[in-house]
């Protein structure tokens, strides 16, 4: 399967916006990248409510060979180079300072003619959050975040539709999170991931400032007609002595609620669960994101593989989703949040009606629950990761419920391949669908703040 093309810049800012709802109210900052990212920043500003502002980077290209980027500069001094590429092309310390002198020039006035009229938004001690359509060889997204860092962002979010994996992850040393749509091994060019991706004319980047200070009243943000409305709440869920954090959101007339339960390395935050969640919802499913573990109890690697403690505050999360929406609850487990929603189903007194497990560690569930488990349970794997293939193979020969192991062709563990995550979100629509029971209605559903 295709990775997803984007129609244009717009269209991939309300997708990104999609992934960015937890960042509403938390004092952010929207900063477009001039002038390509404004029309996508624009959009995840008008979502989350927050202010809007462009931020300028200019590149800084070979002379003689100038498809060639060998480094980018900001404001205040901010500088990045490219030292791979500078000894290639054989740049002497004088041809740099020659590029750089007229990059700057040309910063400067774009800098000028951007806050002509308007004025600045201070970053100091906020949440800065850096936009752009899209990732290359990350030198403008770097110099970027470092420009926010030096004018004193208390944390910086880069998001981007698209990007190549190599670049998302050294992008982590400079931005404390990096939101990815699509994170792909091979990238030829950002342009190549859109239908339209004509330049951003000034006018446009003007046109939308001039919106953005003047907004219209918000509407509830949908990923495309005919998509429920949606409700969310942050929520704080009581669980074996403990409180864990959530995100509730319900769709109207949702059916179901899907609770995920994280494995090792992922949250509630985590883009992958954000991204399935979402295509969850956008089929009309309600989903609830939690951790099972707090802040200070994901240092203990010990936690993390404790899958009858997982399992119980899986229990009570579930329990707390039925009676606080009266609906059905299902399962979406990840590594040992898989094992630990196969252990919470396995209890005699569960009401769990369905179980979808990604990349899952069944073995970690001992032989005597697998048996006992009854929910209907959809195995995915990654072809490529033979070790979690063979551990789902093994377990599922002991489980005796109505059961099914998926691989899907070409991923491994993450399933970040091209395409990969899309077949996912789409077997567990399917199995859960497939599986839901008809809805109570005896209990009525709470959406208060």
């Amino acid at each position: 399967m295709a990775a997803m093309l984007f129609d244009d810049r717009r269209q991939a800012g309300r997708q990104l916006a999609w992934h960015l709802e937890f960042l509403r109210g938390h004092n952010v900052v929207v900063l477009g990248l001039a002038r390509n990212g404004v029309p996508v920043a624009y959009e995840v500003a008008q979502e989350l409510g927050a202010p809007l502002s462009v931020l300028v980077v200019r590149t800084m290209r070979v002379p003689w060979q100038p498809e060639w980027k060998f480094g980018a500069v900001g404001e205040n001094g901010v500088r990045v180079l490219d030292d791979a590429v500078v000894r290639e092309a054989g740049l002497s310390p004088a041809e740099q300072r020659v590029v750089e002198r007229r990059a700057r020039a040309e910063l400067a006035w774009w800098v000028r003619h951007y806050s002509a009229g308007r004025q600045a938004l201070p970053l100091a001690g906020r949440r800065a959050l850096i936009v752009d359509d899209g990732l290359a060889t990350g030198l403008t997204a770097e110099t970027a975040c470092r420009v926010a860092r030096g004018q004193g962002a208390a944390e910086i979010v880069l998001a981007v539709p698209v990007g190549p994996a190599a670049v998302v992850t050294d992008l982590h040393d400079v931005a404390d999170d990096v939101i990815c749509l699509q994170t792909l091994l091979h990238m030829d060019s950002v342009g190549a991931w859109y239908h339209h991706f004509g330049q951003t004319s000034d006018a446009e980047v003007a046109d939308l400032l001039v919106r953005a200070a003047h907004p219209m009243p918000a509407v509830p943000l949908v990923a495309a007609a005919p998509s429920p409305r949606l409700w969310r709440r942050q929520v704080q869920l009581p669980a074996a002595g403990v409180r864990l954090a959530a995100r509730l959101t319900l769709p109207d007339e949702a059916p179901a609620v899907v609770a995920f339960a994280h494995g090792s390395g992922s949250g509630r935050h985590g883009r992958h669960n954000r991204y399935l969640a979402d295509a969850l919802n956008r089929s009309g499913l309600g989903t609830l994101l939690l951790d099972l573990l707090t802040e200070d109890e994901e240092h203990d690697r010990g936690n993390v593989f404790d899958v009858l403690l997982l399992a119980r505050r899986l229990r009570a999360a579930t329990d707390w989703l039925r009676h606080e929406t009266g609906l059905p609850v299902v399962c979406f487990g990840r590594g040992t949040g898989a094992a630990a929603a196969l252990e919470a189903a396995s209890a005699p007194d569960a009401d769990i009606r369905a179980i979808v497990s990604r990349g899952g560690r069944p073995d970690l569930v001992t032989p005597t629950a697998l048996a006992r488990v009854r929910a209907p349970t959809l195995l995915i794997v990654g072809s490529r990761d033979a070790t979690v293939v063979e551990l789902n193979r093994r377990a599922a020969d002991r489980m005796h419920c109505e059961h099914r192991l998926v691989a899907v062709p070409g991923a491994t563990d993450l399933f970040t391949e091209p395409g990969a995550l899309a077949k996912v979100a789409e077997l567990a629509g399917d199995w859960f669908t497939a599986h839901l029971a008809e809805t109570p209605t005896e209990t009525p559903l709470r959406r208060s703040a």
